[in-house]
C-alpha cells in the first residue's frame, strides 16, 4: 500500500490546476459543441452564443477581480502556485487564440453555410437597389430616432459607455477645416439585433427563403449621412466593452439591504472599470489608441475580432423554423408516481406520504412535480404555512403566483428571497416587493452568506397531527431553467427531514444558532465536516482491508482541503470517480498521490447542474444529493443543504443516472494528468452511449410503462 504523503507535501502547487484556467478549457468543450459536425446545425450557433454569454460573464467577475487584486498589489499564490498577475497572462494567452477560432469558425465556416439552409444573413452591399431602399426606409422610421450621436472634442468629453454595449466609432471630417474627429453611435440593445426583410423583398432566385437580412449596426454604419450631414465619413469601426460587474454590499452598514442593492446595481452598468475592449480588426491604431487612452485600457486587454461582435444574440437563429436543423424537441414526461395527482384523482401529499419520490428534470416536468406540489399546497384548506427559498427564478414564475395565492388564502407564507444572486439582483428585487405587497413574509437571508439551497417546507394538518413536506433540489425554482439545466428533487414527509427545514428555516429567519441537523448536511455549519467524514469513513475501510468506492458528481471541484481529503483516499486505494462539468482543480492520475481518481465532464444538450455524491460504506451504500459543490464559497459562505437518499427506488435510479454518465462515449470528456481533456468516442461496436440521449429515451419508456433496464 503507498504510504499517504503528509498534509504539506498534499499542498504543493503541482497537484493542483488552476481554477480560471480549468474554466477557461470548461468554455472551450462548450465551444466544441459548435466545431463539432455532429452537432444539429443551428444548435452550433447555439453553442458559439452560449460561449460568448459565459466569457462575458467570466470576464465581468474572474477576470475583473484578478485585475483589481493586480492593482492592490496582491502576490500571493493561489493553489496552484500562481499569483493574480501571472494567472491574468495565462487568462489571456488562452483566451485570445480561442476567439479568433471562434470568430473564424462563424464567419468563414457557418455563416456561408447559412445559405445552405435558405438562411442570408448579408452584408449592407449584398442587397439590391429595391432591398436598400426599404433598409433605408426602416433606419429613418424605426432606427435614426433612437440613435444618439456623441462627438469627441474639448466641448464634448469622451462619453461614458455601458457594460457590454456595442458601439460603432466614426471618423468624421469637416470638408472646409479639414478637422478630422471621432464621434460614438451605440448600437441600441433596445432593438432587434437582427433585422429581416418582409416577404415582398425576400426572393433569393426567385425562391422565397427561411428568412433574409443583416445587423442592426449594418444598417447603422450605412446610413451615417444621416447622423451627420454634410461631414466626411472616412470609416466606421464596431468595438466593446465589458466593465467589472462585481461588487460587494457591506451588509453590517446597510441599513436597507433591498435599497443598498439596488444602489450598487445603478453603478454597475456605468461605473466599473473596463476590463476587455473588443475592436474589430480593422481599426486604425490612431483610433484604438485614442480608445485605449479615454477607457483607460492597457494594449494586453485589447482582443482583436474579425466579423460579428457579441456573438451571444446568435441565440436568435435558433427561432428559424427548420426543426431538423436542431435537436429533436423533448417533452418533460410526468413523474410515474404523480400521474394520479396531475389527473386530479389523488392528492399528492397522499402521493409522497407513500414513498419518498425522486425527480429528474429535464427528463421528468418541472411543472408536474414541483410547481404542482407548491400550487396544491397553495389551495390546500389543509395547508397552514409554506416556507421557501427562492435563490434564481423566473419573470412569470408560477411559483411566485402560488406563493401570492397562498397568502391570500390566509397561510402563512415565508420566502427567502436571495438579493445578492449575482446577475438576477433586480429580478429577485421586483419578486421580493410583489411578495411583500401580496403579504407573503419575505427575508433577504442571514448577514454574509448566500442562501442558495433549494428547499421548500409545507406544513399541513391532517387529523389531530402536524404533518411536514418538504422539496429538497440541487437546482432553482425557475420554470425555464428547468428545461435546459439537469436537476434533483426529493419530495419527502420523512419527519427527521420535516424537522432539519423547521430548523434550517428557524437560522434563515430568525436569531437561532441551530449547529446540529438530524440528516442534512447543512453549511456552512456541518456540510464541510459531513463530507470529509464520509471520505474518511472509505479510507477506514480500505485501511481494514475491505473496497473502498467513491463517485462525485458536481459542477466544480477547488476546494484545497477536499481536494487532499480525496488525494488521501486514492492514496490508499479507494477507487474515485469525479463527474465535474465545470472547474476541477484537482490533478488526476499522478502516481502516488491520485492514481485512483479519474475525471470526466459531460458536455452536451442539457447543462448539467445535479449534485449527487456516492460512498459505497462496505457494502451499506449511501446516497446524498443537495445544492453545494466543493468550492470554498459552497462550503463556507453560503447555505447549502444536501440531503441523504433513503428510498430503495430512489437510490437505485441514482445509481443508474451515475452509470449511464460514467460509461458515456459521446458528450463525456477525459481529463488527463496534464490538465487537457480528451472527447470519449464509441468502441469497434459502434455503440453510441450519449447521457442525454440515453436518460431521454429512459424517462419516454418508463412512461410509455415499458422496463428499463435494457437502456441503462
Amino acid at each position: 500500500m503507498t504510504p499517504v504523503s503528509s498534509s504539506k507535501e498534499l499542498s504543493d502547487p503541482q497537484y493542483y490546476f488552476n481554477r480560471e484556467l480549468s474554466w477557461l478549457k470548461f468554455n472551450d468543450r462548450v465551444l466544441h459543441e459548435a466545431i463539432d459536425p455532429r452537432t444539429p446545425f443551428l444548435e452550433r450557433l447555439k453553442f458559439i452564443a452560449i460561449y460568448s454569454s459565459n466569457l462575458d460573464e467570466f470576464f465581468m467577475v474572474r477576470v475583473s477581480g484578478l485585475m483589481d487584486q493586480v492593482s492592490e498589489g496582491v502576490q500571493s499564490q493561489t493553489i496552484d502556485g500562481l499569483t493574480p498577475g501571472e494567472a491574468i497572462q495565462a487568462v489571456r494567452k488562452h483566451v485570445k487564440p480561442q476567439l479568433r477560432q471562434q470568430h473564424s469558425l462563424f464567419q468563414e465556416e457557418l455563416r456561408p453555410q447559412l445559405k445552405d439552409h435558405d438562411i442570408f444573413l448579408l452584408n449592407y452591399d449584398q442587397f439590391n437597389d429595391a432591398q436598400k431602399d426599404y433598409l433605408q426606409h426602416y433606419f429613418e422610421s424605426q432606427i435614426f430616432p433612437v440613435l444618439t450621436p456623441l462627438s469627441v472634442d474639448p466641448a464634448h468629453p469622451f462619453p461614458r459607455l455601458s457594460n457590454l454595449s456595442l458601439n460603432l466609432a466614426a471618423a468624421v471630417t469637416d470638408p472646409e477645416t479639414e478637422i478630422q474627429k471621432f464621434a460614438r453611435i451605440k448600437v441600441p440593445n433596445n432593438l432587434p439585433r437582427f433585422i429581416g426583410l418582409p416577404e415582398e423583398l425576400s426572393k433569393v432566385g426567385g425562391a422565397d427563403p427561411v428568412w433574409i437580412g443583416t445587423t442592426l449596426e449594418e444598417i447603422i454604419a450605412n446610413n451615417l449621412n444621416y447622423l451627420f450631414p454634410g461631414m466626411e465619413i472616412s470609416g466606421r469601426y464596431l468595438f466593446r466593452i465589458t466593465r467589472n460587474a462585481d461588487f460587494t454590499i457591506r451588509e453590517d452598514d446597510a441599513d436597507d439591504l433591498l435599497v443598498a442593492i439596488e444602489e450598487e446595481i445603478s453603478k454597475r452598468r456605468l461605473d466599473g472599470f473596463v476590463c476587455r475592449l473588443e475592436v474589430e480588426e480593422s481599426m486604425p491604431e490612431e483610433l484604438r489608441q485614442g480608445l485605449m487612452q479615454e477607457l483607460n485600457v492597457n494594449q494586453a486587454d485589447i482582443y482583436e475580432l474579425q466579423g460579428v461582435l457579441n456573438l451571444k444574440d446568435l441565440f436568435f437563429f435558433l427561432s428559424m423554423p427548420l426543426p431538423h436543423l436542431k435537436d429533436a424537441p423533448w417533452k418533460a414526461v410526468v413523474p410515474p408516481r404523480l400521474k394520479d395527482v396531475e389527473r386530479g384523482e389523488k392528492s399528492i401529499f397522499n402521493a409522497i406520504r407513500g414513498a419518498d419520490i425522486l425527480l429528474h428534470h429535464p427528463y421528468e416536468s418541472f411543472a408536474s412535480s414541483v410547481q404542482l406540489f407548491i400550487a396544491h399546497a397553495a389551495h390546500d384548506p389543509h395547508v397552514l404555512t409554506i416556507k421557501i427559498t427562492l435563490y434564481r427564478t423566473s419573470g412569470d414564475s408560477p411559483i411566485v403566483q402560488s406563493l401570492i395565492a397562498a397568502a391570500e388564502n390566509g397561510k402563512q407564507v415565508v420566502a427567502l428571497v436571495e438579493l445578492k444572486a449575482r446577475f438576477d439582483e433586480q429580478n429577485n428585487i421586483i419578486w421580493a416587493r410583489k411578495l411583500e405587497d401580496a403579504g407573503v413574509h419575505v427575508v433577504y437571508g442571514v448577514v454574509g452568506l448566500k442562501t442558495h439551497t433549494k428547499t421548500t417546507l409545507v406544513v399541513r394538518r391532517e387529523g389531530d397531527r402536524i404533518r411536514r413536506y418538504v422539496h429538497i433540489g440541487t437546482g432553482n425554482y425557475n420554470p425555464k431553467t428547468s428545461k435546459l439545466y439537469t436537476d434533483l428533487g426529493l419530495l419527502s414527509c420523512r419527519e427527521a427531514l420535516g424537522a432539519d427545514l423547521t430548523d434550517l428555516f428557524n437560522f434563515l429567519t430568525g436569531y437561532s444558532r441551530q449547529t446540529n441537523y438530524r440528516k442534512l448536511l447543512v453549511a456552512p455549519l456541518t456540510l464541510r465536516q459531513g463530507m470529509v467524514k464520509l471520505i474518511e469513513r472509505e479510507i477506514q475501510h480500505v485501511v481494514a482491508g475491505k473496497e473502498g468506492r467513491i463517485i462525485a458528481k458536481m459542477n466544480s471541484l477547488v476546494d484545497q482541503n477536499m481536494i487532499q481529503a480525496l488525494y488521501r483516499a486514492s492514496q490508499v486505494g479507494v477507487e474515485i470517480d469525479l463527474i465535474i462539468r465545470g472547474i476541477c482543480c484537482l490533478r488526476p492520475g499522478v502516481a502516488g498521490i491520485s492514481d485512483r481518481i479519474r475525471v470526466i465532464s459531460i458536455i452536451g444538450r442539457y447543462l448539467e447542474h445535479a449534485r449527487i455524491f456516492y460512498f459505497a460504506n462496505d457494502g451499506d451504500e449511501e446516497f446524498y444529493a443537495g445544492s453545494a459543490d466543493w468550492m470554498p464559497r459552497n462550503l463556507d459562505r453560503r447555505v447549502e443543504a444536501v440531503t441523504p437518499v433513503l428510498e430503495p427506488a430512489a437510490i437505485q435510479e441514482l445509481k443508474d443516472i451515475l452509470d449511464i454518465m460514467l460509461t458515456d462515449n459521446r458528450q463525456a470528456w477525459e481529463l488527463g494528468e496534464d490538465g487537457n481533456f480528451t472527447q470519449r468516442s464509441p468502441g469497434e461496436d459502434g455503440d453510441v452511449r450519449n447521457t442525454h440521449d440515453l436518460l431521454m429515451e429512459r424517462a419516454a419508456k418508463r412512461d410509455r410503462g415499458g422496463t428499463i433496464d435494457n437502456i441503462s
